[in-house]
């Protein structure tokens, strides 16, 4: 995870928000920059979920995208300051995220493949609790699972969603997945499980015309499936960057201690 060398171009992505484009603003007029297709480097202003998109965009572009916060939370952010950006940007840290795949299949036999970088989620659509079968690597690990729905996270994906359904937060280094139900009824005392990263999760949607089910690939949503796969790609991946002293790793660590 070597720092980085912003020397080959830089560019700005911003959010339509005031905030950021305020900052978008005050950046044009410090440092020169070169167009998007050309960057090595993207900074991009906003909040998570505009940075969430930013990251979809520039997976394989050999690409580094570096955020600062004019949003919220800021999860995946650095801090906003406008001066001294380059020298920030020649200490900061890189992490090479790998993105889940879905494969989504809608009951009229429509198909549809998306990335997501944090999760991809199951949710029934009305009333009706959803009912699912999952599999592992082709074998069924639950043959009925009634719930609101079910996802499966990534470790950098692990403190957002998956963190408030309950499920556990993961170093990235750990090498796996979490599978985490929401609001499960049946079993009653089913609260998930650890996945190797290099295993295919397959859901079946049970009674689809009765109890309907979306799929949600971070931003991307398939509604009225009949069933759906999720592996990590491991031959895709965006390279995101943190200054040193707030790395990815020491963000989720440090949700760990937050009381």
């Amino acid at each position: 995870m070597a720092t980085e060398d912003p020397s080959g171009g830089l560019a700005f992505l911003a959010s339509p928000e005031p905030r950021p484009q305020a900052a978008l603003k005050r950046l044009q007029q410090l440092y020169p920059t070169v167009p998007l297709a050309d960057a090595a480097v993207i900074v991009v202003l906003g909040g998570d979920g505009f940075m969430l998109r930013a990251l979809r965009r520039f997976v394989d572009s050999g690409k580094a995208v570096y955020g600062m916060n004019r949003g919220s939370v800021g999860f995946l952010m650095n801090g906003y300051r406008p001066d001294g950006l380059p020298e920030r940007l020649a200490r900061a840290r890189g992490f090479d995220l790998h993105p889940l795949r879905m494969r989504a299949v809608t009951m009229t036999g429509e198909e549809t493949e998306a990335i997501a970088l944090n999760e991809v989620s199951l949710f029934r659509e009305t009333g009706e609790s959803a009912r699912l079968a999952i599999r592992i690597d082709g074998l069924e690990r639950l043959a009925n699972l009634v719930c609101d729905g079910v996802m499966v996270a990534t470790p950098a994906g692990s403190t957002a969603y998956n963190l408030s359904a309950h499920g556990p937060i993961l170093p990235l280094g750990a090498g796996v997945m979490a599978l985490t139900p929401i609001s499960p009824f049946r079993p009653r005392r089913w609260r998930g499980a650890l996945l190797p990263r290099d295993v295919q999760v397959g859901f079946q949607v049970l009674e689809p015309g009765k109890r309907p089910v979306s799929a949600v690939a971070d931003v991307v949503e398939v509604r009225n499936v009949a069933s759906v796969e999720v592996a990590e790609d491991r031959g895709s991946h965006v390279r995101i960057l943190f200054d040193p002293e707030q790395t990815l790793e020491e963000r989720i660590l440090k949700e760990q201690f937050i009381t």
